[in-house]
């Protein structure tokens, strides 16, 4: 993937009615890296007059400790958020991926593959198309594990990052054919996310930059689903004072709510505003407001990654 960090000057104001969305996995309670995300996200929809969606994305069981959804909503709400609407789980929504992967089969673009995790990492990573031959009823019929995965093509995704610019990749070339849904019979990510952005008609989506990689899939997948393309920005991801980003696997410290003010002012200066002192004497809701009105995605920095002790 090549990445052209030149600006196209392009505002999203006025041009669509905007709806945004906060996506966390229940792995764990929310941490300072996945507290600048709910940030972003936020003020981005609410300086645009738009909806801020929640969406919880438990997909994943074996890595969900019991009670981190909830907690996760309970630092939101402590921390000053209000989203828009009903929450979605994703665990709601097994029939809807189960009717994207059929759209697929139908049509001939996935199959079944049983390929170890050491046999691709030796092929660099880059799935070489090893078993395109099998049929994806493999995955269903047969007493061994396989993964389903997409068929790609030589093609290429462009799409305008509001943050870091014009971004360019080669599918086949970058990621070769990747996997929709897992060898334990759990829906990817990629598959997942696609289906349900179409079905919350979300236009916009802020993340961090360890999922740009991610973009050019899911902007494949919406193409062979035939669904719409969101509007894509992604800002730079919070590390650890060695480079390591900050992440549940890698023990980060929980934001502590009772500390709301200051972990909000340091994620909104993380993003590029300029704090001022006086913002830290507001109550969570009052950054928050103030934090809309001085939001300009364009001062985000461009950098993959910001190192600091964030312990908050």
């Amino acid at each position: 993937m090549t990445l052209n960090s030149t600006k196209l000057g392009l505002s999203t104001k006025g041009d669509l009615k905007y709806i945004g969305r906060f996506a966390p996995s229940p792995t764990g309670p929310l941490h300072f890296g996945s507290l600048v995300a709910a940030v972003a996200s936020y003020l981005d929809a609410k300086s645009n007059d738009g909806r801020w969606l929640v969406r919880i994305e438990d997909l994943d069981p074996p890595r969900e400790p019991s009670g981190a959804a909830d907690l996760i909503l309970n630092q939101l709400s402590e921390l000053g958020f209000q989203w828009d609407g009903e929450l979605l789980y994703q665990s709601s929504r097994l029939s809807a991926y189960q009717s994207a992967l059929q759209t697929l089969t139908t049509e001939c673009l996935c199959f079944a593959c049983n390929c170890t995790r050491g046999r691709i990492q030796a092929t660099g990573s880059v799935y070489d198309g090893h078993c395109r031959g099998n049929s994806p009823a493999l995955a269903d019929s047969s007493n061994r594990k396989y993964a389903v995965r997409i068929k790609t093509t030589d093609s290429t995704i462009c799409f305008d990052d509001l943050i870091q610019g014009p971004v360019i990749a080669n599918i086949q070339r970058d990621y070769g054919d990747f996997v929709i849904r897992r060898k334990d019979q759990l829906f990817a990510y990629q598959l997942a996310v696609v289906v349900d952005d179409a079905f919350q008609n979300i236009t916009h989506v802020v993340r961090g930059y360890d999922l740009l990689d991610s973009t050019a899939r899911q902007i494949y997948l919406q193409q062979k689903l035939n669904l719409p393309q969101p509007i894509y920005a992604h800002f730079p991801v919070a590390a650890d004072i060695e480079g390591e980003k900050l992440s549940k696997q890698h023990f980060a410290a929980s934001i502590d709510t009772s500390a709301a003010t200051e972990s909000l002012y340091l994620a909104m200066q993380f993003l590029g505003l300029n704090m001022t002192t006086a913002s830290k004497r507001f109550k969570p809701a009052g950054i928050l407001a103030w934090g809309v009105e001085q939001w300009d995605i364009q001062s985000v920095p461009k950098l993959a990654t910001i190192n600091g002790s964030w312990t908050l």
